[in-house]
């Protein structure tokens, strides 16, 4: 079985409230309203039957929730997606073995209980989480509690990059150009992400907690060189005095801590950069995941080449098996045969 950890959906009902409460201003707007796989269950079906034994754990697409709304109507939205997603799962537990949960990340109060709801009362198999909350990064105190109940929870938290193209590249310019935004700034956010979260000592106030990052944690399989002995010498390079504080405060070297968070396969077909984030995972800690709909084609494109590049990548049928299913069965509450 190919059990696809990090496809992305939009409910209709919570689809169609998203367009009304965002209106003209909706972060990556016309990248969704082109995708209609997305909302169409049926088109969605036809590109699923192609490949053999494969099912979805359904996760929210971009925008993030806590950039569409304030901090009032946020809390509802979130409910209508996760209301939505427990509503595909009921109905085909054959394609959406389990979903991910969505939170209203700019009302910390209102996630919490978001949390319990969605994974008590609907069965949520974890949840989505993006790089940063309008800015706002993710080690900030607000969020602990949000860290510390999905550690008692033993369920992962599924982490997406979020930068918008209004995040220059320069800072003499105004907006990031030629889709740099995206292609390039997504994974250094989610590696930036992942440091201000290991520096935080989130790792060792919960060893056991499961991140899993989008993209095979972005820069870090290939940068371990830069991880490791680079940030060993944490505070002997700069005047920052935080730097040395943070480095001192944790217990292990900064590179162990990366390489517990887990990685998806969503690399658009790239099987070299698959056997990178092999090698710096292992396959224990490797999920199968797409990043379905948003490829070229607006669907089946993100499934086909990643199933060709696992096939391609050189890993024993042992490690692919883990990374296809084993791993999800293990980590993950689904409603698998």
């Amino acid at each position: 079985m190919k059990v696809d950890v990090f496809p992305h959906i939009f409910p209709k009902r919570f689809f169609e409230r998203m367009l009304e409460v965002a209106g003209r201003n909706l972060y990556m707007q016309k990248r969704i309203r082109k995708i209609p796989v997305l909302v169409d269950l049926e088109e969605r079906f036809r590109i699923m039957d192609r490949y053999d034994g494969y099912v979805q754990v359904l996760t929210l697409a971009s925008p993030p929730i806590e950039a569409l709304a304030g901090t009032d109507e946020t809390p509802e939205l979130a409910r209508l997606a996760n209301d939505g997603m427990a509503e595909l799962v009921a109905k085909h537990p054959g394609r959406f073995p389990g979903f991910v949960a969505s939170l209203p990340m700019n009302n910390p109060d209102a996630a919490l209980n978001e949390i319990d709801r969605a994974i008590d009362r609907l069965g949520a198999t974890g949840v989505q989480m993006f790089t940063n909350v309008n800015g706002r990064p993710l080690d900030s105190a607000e969020y602990r509690l949000l860290f510390e109940h999905m550690a008692s929870r033993r369920l992962p938290i599924w982490l997406h990059p979020a930068r918008p193209a209004s995040v220059p590249d320069y800072p003499v310019e105004r907006r990031s150009r030629y889709d740099i935004w995206w292609a390039f700034g997504w994974p250094y956010e989610t590696t930036a992400a992942m440091a201000r979260l290991v520096f935080s000592g989130l790792f060792d106030r919960h060893p056991d907690l499961a991140i899993i990052t989008h993209h095979m944690g972005a820069m870090l399989p290939y940068f371990e060189g830069r991880a490791g002995g680079g940030l060993d010498q944490l505070g002997s390079r700069t005047e920052d005095r935080d730097d040395a504080v943070a480095l001192a405060g944790l217990k292990r070297r900064p590179l162990e801590y990366f390489k517990m968070f887990y990685g998806d396969t969503a690399l658009f077909g790239a099987h070299h950069a698959m056997e990178c984030g092999l090698a710096f995972f292992g396959a224990e800690r490797i999920l199968f995941g797409t990043d379905m709909p948003f490829d070229p084609e607006k669907g089946p494109g993100f499934i086909r080449d990643t199933i060709e590049a696992m096939e391609r990548m050189r890993a024993t049928p042992e490690e692919k098996t883990k990374i296809y299913e084993g791993n999800a069965r293990r980590m993950l509450r689904l409603r698998l045969k």
